[in-house]
């Protein structure tokens, strides 16, 4: 899959997601560079800690299995629930993290090949 259309997906699944929560406001963040890279994105709505560690454990499957996201996210249509739908994006992606930012949601995903080094790809939390 052509890194057009990963990130197409990765950012359609994530902005369906949100878009569950009915925002006002929804940003989405993209860096990119030849080795990797960053998307954030960005809601109005703050979560519970509880819904926080549900994402969080959603994108962080035990183990990365790209051509198997690859494959099922093909298949999956939007009848699988969004636990499933996120742990489908977790095994394409290097790194992810989810908090609550100061307006609300805040999620990263770094994608990259071994040698990528997610810091150099990261929007300052201050």
């Amino acid at each position: 899959m052509k890194r057009k259309e990963i990130l197409g997906r990765l950012i359609g699944e994530v902005t369906n997601f949100l878009l569950e929560g009915n925002p006002l406001r929804m940003v989405v963040s993209l860096h990119q560079e030849d080795d990797g890279a960053h998307l954030s994105f960005f809601d109005d709505q703050k979560r519970s800690d509880a819904e926080i560690q549900k994402i969080n454990k959603a994108l962080h499957p035990k183990q990365s299995r790209p051509e198997l996201a690859e494959y099922y996210g093909l298949m999956a249509g939007h009848d699988v629930t969004w636990d499933a739908r996120l742990q489908l994006i977790g095994w394409q992606i290097k790194q992810a993290t989810v908090s609550n930012s100061d307006s609300g949601l805040r999620i990263d995903l770094w994608l990259g090949s071994d040698a990528f080094n997610p810091e150099q790809f990261t929007i300052n939390k201050d």
